[in-house]
């Protein structure tokens, strides 16, 4: 039975605590008496039979006919699938999407269907790669589709196959992939790794145009979402949901599919798993295989160190599988989430400190430039909770990280520029919106490497500075431990050489002897905080 996520109160024999810095690790001690960690729970069982389940899922979904029942010959279907940004990091083969895809294609072959297309639902993110994209969905469905031109990424720039469906209550506009739109049958395959993910955003955003985007993902939106992992009190996730209602009163019929996997990031054994295990537990052997791990990736370059770090893909188990109507369905996937990832916490703290790994969504198989930095720590583990924001209003937000004056030229050109122009001018987001949001957006050489290359779209750095907007109307300071310097001013933050450091500037705001809360976050956990 796996031990439950829980929170450690520090004293004087706790051992110091392993924090993520990017592709290396800390090891620090935290004030005794008041300090507290919050750690992830074991990874749950997975399924015995994944297939199995697949098919069960298939064969009886929830508020659906049985996906035999709606295909047929003749019929234009359409399977649209999560993109490179999940899971994180990269799960093993075979991917949970392959397992799914393979199975709807057998059942669409028993049926006579034969006009299939394959959509890797990018949204505003890169095109996947050759290689990404075959561990997605396998050898056998790349070598069958790709050649034929039916299986590519969405273009959210190409005018000539977007779809406008109407607009919502709210005034705001749903333009989406026309061959999704145009089909039979639109059958959306996702993996949930944390509760932000799938439901009516699966479609609404990750088939969408920047027309439909820019609704949602917008200053106001983000100030306005008190948790992104928490949908009833996401205004990002309310907009995607009326979307969905527009979508599907424009006769778009959706087939969803949604997985959800463990926390098993670094295995039970090898020598990543050190990094999942609780300090005090650690083995005599857990401890050499730490110091050996850490003096050697101090020996190696950047780049070797970034090579084997996004080399490593994570043994998850799948815990759900669960396919019909998307709401029954995502409710019932949110369910798998929390049981995964919540850990009841009490109260609120004075200072949050995170160690920030070497990933997030949007620098796999990248670099995680400075602004990919805010957004992990404030647009993403700041919001990892439930209920109520972990650190208190007014109080400081401390994160580990090298943050490198650093960017990946293919995958982040217009991050280049934002840093060096936008950020260098303000790093007020209302202001940036409304002064260089629109510039961006339009630049006809960021919409080319977009659509042609392997670019994130030219506004996709604004709309990661938006992520953060909510922490950073909260937050009384943020200071970033062990990073480039001038980077972490450029982003408006403070930089502090040892954690020791940080927590004496950050009395300035808290006062003296504050209360510190550590999120051990990879693996990942959610603090449900009352």
């Amino acid at each position: 039975m796996p031990r439950p996520g829980f929170v450690l109160d520090v004293d004087r024999s706790t051992p110091p605590i392993l924090f993520h810095h990017g592709e290396g690790f800390r090891l620090e001690k935290l004030p005794a008496g008041r300090s507290r960690v919050l750690y992830p729970a074991e990874p749950l069982a997975a399924l015995d039979d994944v297939d199995a389940a697949i098919r069960e899922t298939l064969l009886h979904p929830l508020d659906s006919d049985p996906l035999p029942a709606l295909l047929r010959p003749g019929m234009k279907l359409t399977i649209a699938f999560d993109d490179v940004s999940l899971p994180l990091p990269p799960m093993r083969r075979p991917d949970i999407r392959q397992r799914v895809i393979e199975a709807v294609l057998d059942m669409a072959a028993a049926a006579g269907v034969d006009d299939v297309h394959l959509i890797a639902a990018l949204a505003l993110h890169r095109r996947m790669t050759e290689d990404e994209l075959r561990h997605a969905v396998g050898d056998r469905v790349y070598d069958a589709f790709a050649p034929q031109g039916a299986l590519y990424n969405h273009d959210a720039e190409d005018p000539d196959n977007l779809a406008f469906l109407g607009t919502t209550d709210q005034g705001e506009e749903v333009e989406i992939n026309k061959r999704a739109a145009e089909s039979d049958l639109l059958i959306y395959v996702n993996i949930n790794i944390v509760s932000m993910d799938g439901g009516h955003k699966s479609t609404a955003t990750g088939l969408a145009s920047y027309r439909s985007i820019k609704h949602h993902h917008n200053v106001r939106t983000m100030q306005h979402s008190t948790s992104f992992m928490d949908r009833h009190h996401s205004e990002l996730h309310h907009s995607n949901w009326r979307m969905g209602e527009v979508i599907k009163n424009a006769g778009v019929k959706v087939f969803q599919i949604e997985t959800t996997i463990n926390n098993d990031t670094f295995g039970q054994s090898g020598p990543m798993s050190v990094l999942a295990k609780r300090e005090w537990e650690w083995t005599g052997r857990d401890r050499a295989t730490f110091v050996a791990m850490q003096a050697g990736l101090k020996r190696m370059k950047g780049s070797t160190r970034r090579k084997i770090f996004n080399g490593w893909q994570a043994p998850y188990g799948v815990t759900s599988v669960t396919a019909g109507a998307v709401d029954p369905v995502h409710e019932r996937t949110l369910a798998h989430c929390f049981e995964q990832h919540l850990v009841e916490v009490e109260g609120q703290t004075d200072i949050l400190t995170l160690g920030l790994p070497y990933i997030c969504p949007y620098n796999v198989n990248s670099v995680m430039n400075p602004i990919l930095v805010m957004c992990l720590g404030l647009g993403y583990f700041f919001n990892m909770y439930r209920g109520r924001p972990l650190v208190r209003e007014g109080g400081v937000l401390i994160m580990t990280h090298p943050t490198p004056w650093e960017f990946h030229p293919v995958h982040h050109p217009s991050y280049i520029d934002f840093f060096e122009q936008v950020l260098a001018d303000t790093t007020d987001p209302i202001e940036i919106e409304q002064r260089y949001e629109k510039q961006y957006a339009e630049d006809e050489w960021y919409r080319h490497l977009y659509r042609t290359s392997y670019a994130y779209h030219g506004v996709h750095p604004f709309y990661m500075w938006y992520w953060g907007a909510h922490a950073l109307q909260h937050l009384g300071k943020v200071i970033i431990v062990g990073g480039d310097t001038r980077a972490v001013r450029r982003l408006g933050f403070k930089s502090a050489s040892t954690l020791n450091d940080a927590f004496e500037m950050a009395e300035d705001v808290v006062g003296r002897h504050p209360t510190i809360t550590h999120m051990k976050n990879p693996p990942i956990l959610m603090a449900d905080v009352t």
